[in-house]
């Protein structure tokens, strides 16, 4: 399925790595014009030579007045990709005011911040657009050490539908993907002892865990006219997990 986002301006968050990284290099190689959000400088240089044409923004989202000021003046976006995540594994007896502030800041705020930057320039212009927002399985199991992780999560698919119901009258789509691990770098921080793995494994029926490009192809569907009649849905790329 040929995507095309030729005339479109999309921007993304999280781009320096993984998911939001390999969303950057499609959207770009599908005609986009793309902005890359990331609070790592170094790889936004990189993703540069990569993609010659890409623009670049590096600041950290969990900062609202920095975010502010970096993308208040992005000017007319189409299409959003709200991917930027943190993750820490702590037991919940264990969880700290710092790991939820910098959770729920990054996770939930700086959506609702950079969604509405987007959505508000959209309504101004009178355009339609597309927001995708990158959930995760963990939003609808618990999941041991991840008990701030999953709250982020299973608050972020919420979001998502009110979103939907409050921006659709305007012509703008909002979704979220729901993947199960995925082999970025984040994700091998969390996955990577072979005994916590296999446990996870043996409640995929694919028995396997995700690769970038499987969640990549389904945020390019979401933002794409093949999807114009998806809005408010949360999509697992799971491998079925959640229909155990």
């Amino acid at each position: 399925m040929q995507l095309n986002f030729s005339g479109l301006r999309a921007l993304v968050t999280g781009a320096g790595k993984g998911i939001g990284r390999d969303t950057v290099k499609a959207l770009h190689a599908s005609g986009a014009r793309v902005v890359a959000v990331s609070r790592t400088n170094a790889d936004l240089v990189s993703l540069s030579k990569e993609c010659p044409g890409v623009e670049t923004v590096c600041v950290d989202l969990a900062d609202w007045e920095a975010t502010e000021q970096a993308l208040g003046g992005v000017g007319p976006v189409d299409l959003l990709v709200n991917n930027a995540a943190v993750a820490f594994l702590q037991p919940f007896l264990e969880v700290t005011k710092e790991a939820y502030d910098m959770s729920f800041n990054v996770n939930l705020r700086a959506v609702i911040q950079v969604s509405q930057i987007v959505a508000r320039g959209l309504i101004a212009r009178g355009a339609p657009g597309v927001i995708v927002n990158v959930s995760s399985q963990a939003s609808q199991r618990g999941l041991t050490n991840h008990s701030v992780y999953c709250s982020t999560k299973g608050a972020l698919d919420i979001l998502t539908k009110v979103m939907a119901v409050e921006l659709g009258p305007h012509k703008i789509r909002v979704n979220a993907v729901n993947p199960t691990v995925v082999m970025t770098p984040m994700g091998q921080a969390a996955w990577s002892d072979p005994q916590k793995a296999k446990a996870m494994l043996d409640r995929i029926p694919l028995g396997r865990f995700a690769e970038v490009e499987n969640v990549v192809d389904t945020i390019l569907f979401l933002l794409s006219d093949r999807s114009s009649m998806i809005t408010g849905s949360t999509v697992p790329v799971d491998g079925g997990f959640l229909a155990t």
